[in-house]
């Protein structure tokens, strides 16, 4: 089993920043695939950004330009850093990550709420 703790969510004002972390319990370097979610009340779970094997990125078009993913394998940690961040950011925010050589595979963090209001 492998656990994954986010943080660093929070109230930020339209325009502020935020940097989420998610500290894995085993290591990343070997991980397939590490993935930023959100999911605001009424709608489904979408992804934000997400990092595979080598280092390749994706973004949802909301994020572009304005969210970096970024990982330091010395600390298995995975970051979002959110910036010129909008009322419509606001959502309770899921790391995933994915090891195919791990019984299970995909697991789940708790999530953080990152709210965006003045």
């Amino acid at each position: 089993q492998v656990q994954l703790v986010e943080s660093g969510g929070g109230l930020v004002q339209p325009g502020g920043s935020l940097r989420l972390s998610c500290a894995a319990s085993r290591d990343i370097f070997s991980s397939n695939f590490m993935g930023w979610f959100r999911q605001a009340p009424g709608n489904q779970r979408e992804l934000v950004a997400s990092m595979t094997t080598g280092g390749g990125t994706h973004y949802a078009d909301f994020a572009k330009g304005r969210f970096t993913i970024s990982r330091d394998n010395a600390k298995n940690t995975v970051y979002l850093q959110m910036n010129s961040l909008k009322p419509e950011d606001t959502a309770v925010y899921y790391c995933n990550a994915i090891w195919l050589a791990v019984p299970g595979r995909s697991f789940w963090g708790q999530g953080t709420q990152v709210t965006v209001s003045s």
